[in-house]
C-alpha cells in the first residue's frame, strides 16, 4: 500500500513538472514573440485562465471575510480579483522576454506539488521560483507562485487582510479598492 501511494506521488509530480514546463514554454513563446502587446495579452489570457486557479487563490486571499461576503460580493471580487491578478502580470511582460528555465525538483506538499524552477534572464541574476501545482477537477492548476521564497497568494492574502483591519473589515470597500485599481490599469 506504501509503494503505491509513493508511486501516485511520484507520478504527480512527475505530472506536475510537465505541466509547468509546458506552461512556461507557453509564456515564453508568448513574451519572445513579435506579436503586438494586444495579441501577446489576449494569448498571456487564455494561458493564465487555464492553468491558474483564480478562483481558488482569490478566495484563499479573502480569507475567513469570504464566508462573510454576500453571493453578489463574492463574484464581483472574483471578477475584479482576475482582472487585477491579470494587469499585474500583463504590465510586468516586458521585464522577461529572453527568458528560459530550467525545471528543478518537484515536491509532494499534502494535496499539491511543488514544482522548483530557476529562471534565467538576460542581464539579470537567475531567480529560484517554485510553481505549487494542485488538481481542480482532475486537471493541475497553479494556486501559488513562490519567487525566491515570497509566496504570492500569502503576500497578497496580508496586503487584503491589512486593507480589511485598516477599513473596519468592509469587504465593500476592498471591492471598491479593486475596482479603482482594475480602472486605472485600464486607463494607463
Amino acid at each position: 500500500m506504501l509503494l503505491m501511494l509513493g508511486q501516485a506521488r511520484a507520478g504527480g509530480a512527475e505530472d506536475a513538472s510537465r505541466f509547468i514546463d509546458t506552461i512556461a514554454r507557453q509564456l515564453t513563446e508568448v513574451l519572445d514573440s513579435a506579436e503586438s502587446a494586444a495579441d501577446k495579452r489576449k494569448r498571456f489570457l487564455a494561458i493564465i485562465d487555464g492553468a491558474v486557479d483564480v478562483d481558488g487563490i482569490a478566495r484563499f486571499c479573502l480569507g475567513r471575510f469570504w464566508r462573510q461576503a454576500s453571493e453578489a460580493q463574492q463574484q464581483e471580487y472574483t471578477a475584479l480579483f482576475h482582472q487585477a491578478l491579470t494587469n499585474g502580470v500583463i504590465s510586468r511582460l516586458g521585464e522577461y522576454k529572453g527568458v528560459r528555465h530550467t525545471i528543478g525538483r518537484s515536491v509532494p506538499q499534502n494535496d499539491s506539488t511543488l514544482v522548483q524552477t530557476l529562471v534565467l534572464r538576460p542581464n539579470s541574476e537567475p531567480a529560484h521560483v517554485d510553481w505549487l501545482v494542485h488538481q481542480v477537477g482532475g486537471r493541475p492548476e497553479i494556486e501559488d507562485l513562490i519567487v525566491e521564497g515570497t509566496s504570492m497568494r500569502i503576500t497578497q492574502r496580508s496586503d487584503y487582510m491589512s486593507f480589511l483591519q485598516r477599513n473596519g473589515s468592509n469587504i465593500q470597500a476592498l471591492i471598491d479598492q479593486l475596482r479603482q485599481q482594475v480602472g486605472q490599469s485600464r486607463s494607463s
